[in-house]
């Protein structure tokens, strides 16, 4: 049984959207002041962020629509996707060190911590505003 989607349920797809297109811009930006390998070297960093990111909002989000209604099945949940997260991460870290080593590290760790400080960027922007 399918549930429908709620607003909280379609927060992850949001914030993906926004690191995709944080990472659009990092690149462009990079591939205009330095070079197409300082460009190159930042799309590997930002989709070595990007993807985990991706796995964890479908699995998180596939638990909330298989019935995870009860709390203990939803966090169970929650932890197997943020594990596969971490493993996704750590084996595409090693595969882009090993396979194609980045020309530019700066670029590229500066391209990977920007998609991973994206949802704690766009909460705090979302936050509301108290008025005095």
């Amino acid at each position: 049984m399918r549930y429908p989607v709620t607003r909280r349920h379609n927060l992850g797809w949001r914030l993906l959207r926004l690191e995709a297109l944080v990472m659009f811009a990092l690149v462009a930006v990079a591939t205009l002041l330095g070079g197409v390998e300082v460009g190159l070297s930042a799309l590997s960093g930002a989709l070595v962020g990007l993807l985990p990111q991706a796995f964890f909002v479908w699995r998180s989000s596939s638990s909330l629509a298989r019935g995870g209604r009860q709390a203990h099945r939803f966090v169970m949940n929650l932890y197997r996707a943020e594990a596969g997260k971490f493993g996704l991460t750590v084996a595409l870290l090693a595969m882009v060190f090993v396979a194609v080593p980045p020309s530019n590290p700066i670029s590229f760790f500066s391209a990977y911590v920007a998609t991973h400080l994206m949802p704690w960027l766009a909460a705090w922007l979302r936050r509301e505003r108290s008025t005095p």
